[in-house]
């Protein structure tokens, strides 16, 4: 009997990975590719993954045992429901069904499987293209919030050129992908592609240099 796939499955640990790290694993559908960023199970599995189609590709019809949550990179997703353009964000509560199919551009989406609290019920789109940016906890953040549940927190913030942050903690841990400029903290620099998952109370003090920053941030769920 085989082992159900494991990759970076210790949410104890901190993790990190660049873009220059991605290694595309082929899905069972042509054209469609997968970068694992974290997964526990097979096929079907909790999991953490980029994932890149190819202009007119597609992907067979499955339902959403766990849910489905994605942030659309680059192209347009589309699915039976509607075309979702760069910058779109997507909840799919448990059950939910559909059947990808991509268009000439192509596309390339974040999206987390079998995260969904049970009571989670929420379906959800949002155009960020279109949508409010809010002042944040100091000057030079701004905030766009995607996704509350109990203690789990999803948003996008915009980081200005040089903008300096607190040192804190991040409770129920914190899991970023850097979506334009560059990142900063006391352990290195993050540029656009990069993810970090960081565990439970964990801390870090993040800032930006002169090309600022847009990070996609989910915290309390760890």
């Amino acid at each position: 009997m085989s082992l159900e796939m494991r990759v970076n499955d210790d949410f104890g640990l901190r993790v990190v990975v660049y873009p220059d790290q991605y290694q595309w694993v082929a899905s069972p559908m042509p054209g469609v590719q997968r970068m694992m960023l974290d997964r526990i199970g097979d096929e079907i599995a909790r999991a953490t993954t980029i994932v890149r189609y190819a202009p007119n590709s597609e992907f067979s019809a499955h339902t959403h045992g766990g849910g489905e949550e994605y942030f659309v990179l680059d192209g347009v997703f589309s699915d039976e429901t509607g075309d979702y353009h760069a910058g779109t964000y997507v909840r799919n509560p448990i059950g939910s069904s559909h059947s990808p199919r991509i268009g000439s551009q192509g596309a390339t989406i974040f999206v987390k499987l079998h995260q969904f609290a049970m009571d989670d019920s929420e379906q959800k789109v949002i155009n960020s293209c279109h949508g409010h940016w809010h002042p944040g906890s100091i000057s030079g953040l701004n905030v766009m919030p995607l996704h509350t549940y109990s203690n789990e927190h999803t948003a996008l913030v915009k980081w200005s050129p040089n903008t300096q942050f607190n040192t804190h903690s991040h409770s129920g841990g914190e899991e970023i992908l850097v979506l334009e400029g560059t990142l900063y903290d006391e352990r290195g620099m993050y540029p656009k592609g990069s993810w970090l998952r960081s565990p439970n109370f964990s801390q870090h003090t993040p800032f930006t240099k002169d090309d600022g920053a847009t990070i996609y941030v989910k915290t309390g769920h760890l």
